[in-house]
């Protein structure tokens, strides 16, 4: 007797959406929190009272002594009640669609994908970020941003390519476009969640969203007997796993606390060959990263790094994040940070915040899609997808109430 085979499910669900005539668009969306820094949130919390960073990314209420969390969930029913945000009449999924400045497109669907042995994980995630996003589940009772799944199955973005005008068109302040469409047509829903279920799912982005979903649901059944409920899913955008709808960028490290007498390149000499590549100058930095280059970057100069031939092999690994990783479990009270962006990693050497910064190459979609068919995860912040799907534009609202 075979087998089966576990496969994904992705259901429609009644969207909640900013009404157009309440407030433009553009004014309200913002990015995943976890690329948000303390200015842009300012930034963004200035430009509207129903941005939606209020709710992604909360304060707490000074006057009343509400926590952020609180107020937050307080936020979210005060603009439903208000007409702020309005809940779409009928279960829906969302094409959606984000058009960089030069042209290149990245085309999905919104749905929410059950939580299951089915969707495959490719990093390992970190305790702070999954504690603070369970509180915010657990007080909204919302997902207020998707997670990204990368479909693997094959012709999926033809069974829902947009028709018609989106119901939401607008720019981020980087330029991108994004539009929305509502598919609510059952016969539609069927024919994409068929095809999207019958291959696996391997969450992109959000991996601390997709863990902190499993923790609630498991919370709710834990107390309601183990029914279930719309808490078994999260809001997702799926994508189809191919280079065409991918653009995949490299996250640098920028290394600080480092002991005494520490040397990096003594640290990266058993995984790499390093040659001196100049001065630490931002020319030279840029240079280095627009040449794709694996660098070590240090106040006394730069160095170009290449993995000696058999440093994959002896490492168990063939990411070259987790030849860096290896290298520093040499120096255990080093602290890293990661961003995506070469002049926040210069800069960040250049203050004294860091003593050194690591630039990475972007792994290729055939590494994350090997990886988690082999159920391995990758180092923490080994990928960067871009661009990012906003918060704002759909809302998935939980009932909290399990099924009959």
């Amino acid at each position: 007797m075979c087998q089966s085979v576990p496969v994904p499910t992705i259901d429609a669900f009644a969207g909640v959406r900013y009404d157009p005539a309440a407030t433009p668009l553009d004014q309200v969306i913002a990015p995943p929190y976890d690329v948000v820094g303390p200015a842009e949130r300012d930034l963004l919390a200035h430009r509207s009272p129903w941005n939606a960073i209020h709710l992604e990314l909360p304060e707490p209420d000074l006057r009343s002594g509400r926590d952020r969390y609180v107020a937050a969930a307080e936020l979210l029913d005060d603009w439903l009640e208000r007409g702020v945000l309005v809940t779409d009449p009928r279960p829906a999924l969302y094409p959606y669609r984000m058009t960089a400045p030069g042209g290149t497109a990245t085309t999905g669907f919104v749905g929410a994908l059950g939580i299951g042995e089915d969707v495959l994980t490719h990093e390992e995630t970190m305790p702070k970020p999954r504690s603070d996003r369970l509180d915010l589940l657990r007080a909204t009772g919302a997902n207020l941003s998707p997670i990204w799944g990368l479909s693997l199955a094959k012709g999926l973005t033809a069974t829902f390519a947009p028709d018609g005008p989106p119901v939401a068109d607008t720019y981020d302040d980087n330029g991108v476009r994004h539009q929305l469409w509502v598919l609510d047509d059952p016969v539609a829903v069927q024919r994409v969640t068929a095809a999207a279920g019958s291959a696996p799912i391997v969450i992109a982005d959000g991996h601390h969203r997709y863990e902190t979903a499993r923790t609630y649901r498991d919370e709710v059944r834990s107390v309601n007997g183990g029914r279930a409920g719309d808490y078994d899913a999260v809001m997702a955008l799926i994508v189809e796993l191919t280079p065409e709808q991918l653009h995949v960028r490299a996250i640098h490290r920028m290394v600080s606390s480092l002991p005494a007498g520490t040397d990096l390149l003594t640290l990266l000499e058993p995984y790499f060959d390093a040659v001196h590549a100049g001065t630490a100058s931002e020319r030279v930095v840029a240079a280095l990263e627009a040449s794709g280059s694996l660098a070590l970057v240090t106040p006394e100069g730069s160095w170009m790094l290449t993995p000696r031939p058999d440093a994959f092999t002896r490492a168990g690994t063939d990411l070259e994040a987790g030849l860096i990783d290896l290298a520093l479990q040499a120096a255990p009270d080093a602290s890293l940070d990661y961003t995506a962006e070469w002049p926040e990693a210069l800069d960040a050497l250049t203050s004294g915040r860091a003593q050194a910064v690591l630039l990475l190459r972007p792994v290729t979609v055939d590494q994350i899609s090997a990886w988690a068919g082999a159920r391995r995860r990758m180092p923490p912040k080994t990928t960067y997808f871009t661009p990012k799907p906003r918060t704002g534009m759909v809302i998935r609202v939980l009932s909290g109430q399990a099924e009959e």
